[in-house]
């Protein structure tokens, strides 16, 4: 059996397996914000992985093809579906996306979340 692991409470911006981006163009609807991952797992297969996640304000569109936990740890954003349904969340709310969700990202306040993602090899 393999050792569990145990994510830290905090996260280490030392580390190498840190990558800063900017989203493309075509996926941005206002503004340019600077995301930061932290990629804290990844396993063999490449197919389950979890670290954190820090996003400036700005809102972008998404498309998900994998199911996402999502842990808030600072910050306030809003999950808009491709119907208009919106969700507002807050540091210390934890929800899951699901692969297949279509919609919009929009950062309020720097958001900063913990996550944990499975994406299903397509056949």
């Amino acid at each position: 059996m393999p050792p569990l692991l145990k994510l830290p409470s905090s996260f280490d911006l030392s580390t190498d397996r840190v990558q800063t981006y900017h989203l493309p163009a075509e996926k941005r609807l206002h503004g340019d914000p600077q995301q930061t991952l932290w990629l804290q797992h990844r396993d063999a297969s490449g197919q389950f992985v979890a670290g954190l996640w820090r996003s400036e304000p700005g809102t972008w569109r998404v498309a998900y093809t994998e199911d996402e936990f999502c842990l808030m740890l600072e910050g306030r954003s809003i999950v808009t579906d491709a119907d208009g349904h919106a969700v507002t969340v807050v540091a210390g709310e934890s929800f899951v996306i699901p692969r297949g969700f279509v919609g919009t990202w929009q950062v309020l306040e720097t958001t900063t979340k913990r996550f944990v993602s499975y994406e299903p090899t397509v056949a």
